[in-house]
Order: C-alpha cells, then sequence, then structure tokens
C-alpha cells in the first residue's frame, strides 16, 4: 500500500477499498502533505559554501539562456574567465529562439553562486541556474546516456530511475492504462507531451509516465533524450536479472530469494489463498477480499523491484516490494502464516533496503499498524535512524539510509549490474 493511493492500491477504478481503508488513505495523504519537500528553488541551492582551502576548487553545474547568434557563446566564456572559473563541458539546447547553454565549471572554492550568476548575466545570459556538482557530473553526456541504456537492458524496474539520473532532481509517476485496454487519463499521447516543466510519455504497456521537475524547465533535447530511453525499454519487453541467492535459515530449512514479476502472479494469489485474514489485512489494510486485485500492480517492475522468497519445492511464501513512489520508496512484506517468525521478513527487508541504497534512494518508509510487531521489529533491526509517524492509528516508519547499511548491500541479489 502506498501514499499515493491511484497509483498503486488503485490500479484501475473499480478497485474501491471500504471506509477503513479510506480513512487510512486519508491519514497517509494528511501525514505526506505536512512532511514533502520539493526541489530547490531556481537560484542557487542554497547549500552552505564550504570553509575556504588554498589551492580548493569547487564545481558547479550551470544553465543559462543565451541569443543564438555569433560571439554570444564567446562572451559568456570570457565572462567566466574573469572570474577564474573553468569550462569543463558544454552542451546546447537548441530552441526555437535562442539556445541554453549547460556548463559544467570548475571555480576557487571561495566563489560564491551568486557572482558566477551576475557574471553569466552581465554577458547576456538569462534565465541562469546554477548549483553545486560533484564528481559523478564529470562523465560526459554520451557516456552517461550509454550506461543508462545498459542498466534499463539489464531490468524493467531501472527505467524510473534512469529517467531520474538523465534528468536530474525531477518527481516520476507512472499511470497505467485503464482496465479494458483504454488510453489512461492524461491526454491522447501518440509520442508525448512537453509542457515547460512537465513531460509525458507513452508508457511501455500503453499507460502515461509523468515526470515533473517543478524547478528548472525542460529543454526538447532533454524530451527527445527521455523518449528514446523509453522506446528502448518497451522494444525490449519484459526482462529481470536471473540472479538468485539459495539460504539456510536458523532452523535449517532452504530457501531462495528471486526477483519477481507478473510472472509470478498466479504463484502469489495461491499464496495469499494460505495466508490468514489477519496476515493479509496487516499487509493492505483493507478488506481481504481485495488483497487479489493489487498483486498485478505490485508484481510490475514499471512501479519498483519486487523479491519471492520461494521453498525448494517451488512454492512462493514470501513477497517484498520497494515501490517508486513519486520522489520517496516505501517498502512492503507479506510473509505465509507457517513461514513467519523464522527470519524471511528480517531477510527480505535487508536485501530491499540494500537495493534501495544501490538505487541512490536516501530513505525508505513502510506503511503498517502498531499491531504488526513482525514488521516493526524487522525495521528496528535494520540498525538504522528511524522516524516514526502515526495518524488515526496509522503507523509510518521511515528509515535513512546512509553508512550505517552495509557496504556489501549494492552487491546483494537485485542489484542494478546484477547479469
Amino acid at each position: 500500500m502506498t501514499r499515493e493511493v491511484t497509483q498503486v492500491t488503485r490500479p484501475d477504478d473499480n478497485c474501491r477499498p471500504a471506509t477503513s481503508w479510506r480513512r487510512a488513505a486519508s491519514a497517509f495523504h494528511a501525514w505526506r502533505t505536512r512532511r514533502q519537500e520539493h526541489a530547490p528553488p531556481t537560484s542557487d541551492t542554497g547549500s552552505p559554501a564550504p570553509e575556504p582551502v588554498p589551492g580548493a576548487n569547487t564545481l558547479w553545474r550551470m544553465r543559462t539562456t543565451v541569443q543564438d547568434e555569433p560571439g554570444s557563446l564567446a562572451a559568456l566564456c570570457a565572462a567566466l574567465a574573469g572570474q577564474r572559473v573553468d569550462i569543463l563541458s558544454l552542451q546546447t539546447h537548441p530552441l526555437a529562439t535562442g539556445t541554453v547553454d549547460e556548463f559544467l565549471l570548475r571555480g576557487p572554492a571561495g566563489l560564491p553562486a551568486s557572482e558566477v550568476t551576475a557574471a553569466v548575466e552581465s554577458a547576456g545570459g538569462t534565465d541562469t541556474w546554477i548549483e553545486r556538482a560533484d564528481a559523478h557530473d564529470l562523465v560526459d553526456a554520451p557516456t552517461r546516456v550509454l550506461g543508462l541504456a545498459a542498466r534499463t537492458a539489464l531490468d524493467a524496474a531501472e527505467l524510473p530511475l534512469a529517467l531520474r539520473q538523465l534528468l536530474g532532481r525531477c518527481t516520476i509517476r507512472s499511470r497505467p492504462a485503464p482496465a479494458g485496454g483504454g488510453r489512461a487519463t492524461g491526454g491522447g499521447l501518440v509520442e508525448g507531451a512537453l509542457d515547460d516543466t512537465v513531460m509525458r510519455l507513452r508508457g511501455p504497456e500503453g499507460g502515461v509516465i509523468t515526470v515533473e521537475r517543478p524547478y528548472l524547465p525542460f529543454t526538447p533535447t532533454e524530451f527527445a533524450r527521455a523518449r528514446a530511453l523509453v522506446e528502448l525499454d518497451a522494444r525490449l519487453g519484459p526482462r529481470l536479472p536471473h540472479g538468485r541467492d539459495v539460504l539456510t535459515l536458523a532452523e535449517g530449512s532452504d530457501i531462495t530469494v528471486r526477483r519477481a514479476d507478473t510472472r509470478d502472479l498466479e504463484a502469489a494469489r495461491a499464496m495469499h489463498e494460505r495466508c490468514s485474514a489477519g496476515t493479509l489485512r496487516l499487509r493492505y489494510h483493507g478488506p481481504v477480499g481485495d488483497a487479489d486485485r493489487y498483486l498485478n500492480h505490485l508484481l510490475s517492475p514499471r512501479y519498483g523491484r519486487t523479491l519471492a522468497v520461494q521453498t525448494a519445492s517451488g512454492r512462493v511464501v514470501g513477497l517484498g516490494h520497494l515501490l517508486w513512489d513519486g520522489d520517496e520508496t516505501e517498502v512492503a512484506l507479506l510473509v505465509e502464516d507457517t513461514w513467519q517468525r523464522r527470519g524471511v521478513g528480517a531477510e527480505l527487508l535487508r536485501r530491499l533496503v540494500g537495493m534501495a541504497v544501490d538505487a541512490g534512494c536516501s530513505s525508505v518508509y513502510a506503511v503498517t499498524q502498531a499491531s504488526n510487531t513482525g514488521m516493526v521489529a524487522a525495521m528496528r533491526g535494520l540498525g538504522l535512524p528511524l522516524d516514526y509517524q502515526v495518524e488515526e492509528g496509522t503507523l509510518v516508519i521511515t528509515a535513512r539510509l546512509g553508512e550505517a547499511v552495509v557496504t556489501a548491500a549494492a552487491e546483494e541479489l537485485g542489484s542494478t549490474s546484477a547479469p
């Protein structure tokens, strides 16, 4: 269950949870409204400048719009040189009138962003935006795009992450096509649409992918790159990394942990049938009869990653979900009753958090109930800083990720680099 109710827990308009579920959903939305943060403003990000170090430099990413005429770029270069700023790379984004120039700059550590901006604007630049960069930005654009394409080719769940790395800080939401094969709400998209800070792309299965970046308008060049990445994903079709781990639990039972997708739908439904009503209610926060309706969406790699726990006989007895919820990430667990309290849930959660670290997430959250002692204990067992929010009996636990997560997490099953 996610806080974006229309995205995960209501895959179509016919899936209407009962009143108790709506009360929980309302609580999640109230909680999210109070804590939601958005991208930085269009000027400097406001991050505090470090103490100047003799000989040290600072990397900046900057965009500015200039007139498309001879000498305009030369004037910008001269203005930057006057501030002892070195241009490491330059990309141009043509517009109908003018050009957006995107720079990677290296300047003296004590030089504030405001002085760089003032120098650029004095040389004819307009709508200038600047923020701190790091060593990752030193990779040239073609190399970065090829790397993102390779990650997407290996794993369908990589598409939202690849788009975010391609476009910078942005919010990405996927809306599935309506049941019955109709077109998803959001317009009759054929190849997509670009509207300033919002782009809409036709999803691989017929839905709509919406990308929002309020702090910086998208350029037609960025739109073309994003559309090409989505088209690549659609042409490759369903795919998952093939890695799997066989583990021995403390009691001696062997289990296999592997990635799962919609091809495991029947096995997941069979597990639902073996679960008690109480277990399903703790997981889905509503009528147990609605549980099967969510599976197709939850298992889709378009909306996140799923791990399945499988016995030696091939029976699926546990599912763990890492769900992309806009610019946040949710973790959710379901373990069959007879396999609870054996360490299955803790193992799933540990691996999901490792996948979140590998994906660059700064935190993950779990939506549960205070009575779900198993989930609460599993979150505490991560050894990470936790934040708790309680709304009308619903408990939201947020784990802040950092160096406390084992460094081997990126090598766990489900790593984006898995073959």
